[in-house]
């Protein structure tokens, strides 16, 4: 018997074009002989609908034009609905899993995942905990450094915070260029790379735009590198070591995703076969020190054999392009079957 799969795509979140580009890719590639599937759209505005249009419409964003039906989870968990509404009345759907294909805030940082565990829902991906402390760069900084995970040496900015103070104590600690970054945000949004005294300054007006909290790092050098990870607690597998050549200084949001960038992939990574084996165990180890589940891509630089993690995407991107899709495929599991082991996952977890 064929299960349900309720896609859930957009949300009120800076990674919005994103995620519309990942659902097409997903609605594209889920085995239809074993899903029968249920699509959801929540608008930039944070509205939920049902959809039943067609897939370029998500990519061209014209899917929220039209008379749509709104649509709730039902905070039932002996037995959890969709319900549909119409005017003062409503319909139940069934969903057996719920697939979020949804990136940052409000999709990646444990709301959403909380209002599927009160509603008692399964889905896909991680859960609440891992969600939220895998979103915000600084808890998951010292959760790795308490799993004994290298990583880039930190300096944590509040909004609030003195700005001289904190130059003062970046500066004492830290030889320029340093990395900036908001704490809870992603595909490369807000990220700047300072130079100079003046050049953080601005780098942190910019980051501040997306965070009330951000991080100004260390530099790392050498290879840019992302490992796709797999599988429920216990029983995690990870990918070959793939590696990005930014076209910038810097792997920028307009590197990731632009149709001009020129950005290169390489898989495997250019490092050697010891890095590589070392990146894998890393990646596993950083997921399952978070709890995770499901699927994560786990980011690291690597320098010879030296190796440090730069951070873990909880719910990465499902693009044409995207990174997490290409490693497994290398490794022999095609986009339709990883999509059909995710859900299967979801079901088991």
């Amino acid at each position: 018997m064929k299960k349900t799969v309720c896609v859930l795509f957009g949300g009120k979140s800076a990674e919005y074009s994103i995620s519309l580009r990942s659902c097409a890719s997903v609605l594209r590639n889920i085995d239809r002989d074993k899903f029968d599937i249920i699509t959801i759209g929540i608008t930039s505005d944070g509205v939920w609908y049902l959809y039943d249009g067609s897939i370029e419409n998500i990519e061209n964003d014209t899917w929220h034009n039209g008379d749509l039906k709104r649509v709730c989870i039902d905070h039932n968990a002996l037995e959890p609905y969709i319900l549909v509404l119409d005017g003062k009345s409503y319909t139940k759907i069934k969903a057996d899993v719920f697939f979020p294909v949804l990136h940052g805030t409000n999709g990646e940082d444990g709301r959403l995942q909380g209002i599927f565990d009160m509603a008692g829902v399964k889905y896909v991906g991680v859960g609440t905990l891992c969600s939220a402390v895998g979103m915000d760069k600084e808890y998951s900084k010292i959760v790795f450094e308490h799993a004994g995970i290298a990583q880039a040496d930190w300096v944590t900015v509040h909004s609030y915070d003195d700005r001289d103070v904190k130059i003062a104590e970046i500066e004492n600690k830290f030889q320029y260029p340093v990395f900036v970054k908001p704490a809870n945000a992603g595909s490369s949004y807000g990220i700047g790379k300072a130079k100079t005294r003046a050049e953080l300054v601005s780098a942190m007006d910019n980051a501040f735009k997306y965070d009330k909290k951000i991080l100004v790092e260390e530099l790392l050098t050498g290879h840019e590198v992302e490992c796709a990870v797999l599988g429920n607690s216990g029983n995690v597998i990870a990918s070959t070591v793939g590696e990005v050549v930014a076209d910038e200084e810097f792997y920028t949001f307009d590197s990731k995703y632009s149709s001009t960038s020129k950005s290169q992939l390489h898989i495997p990574a250019l490092i050697s076969e010891s890095a590589i084996e070392n990146v894998r165990a890393e990646a596993v180890k950083a997921f399952e020190a978070l709890s995770g589940r499901g699927l994560s891509r786990v980011d690291f630089f690597v320098d010879g054999e030296d190796v440090k993690i730069n951070e873990i995407n909880t719910l990465p991107g499902f693009t044409s392009i995207s990174m997490y899709p290409k490693l497994f495929a290398y490794c022999g599991i095609e986009y339709k079957e990883l999509l059909t082991r995710l859900v299967e996952l979801a079901c088991e977890e």
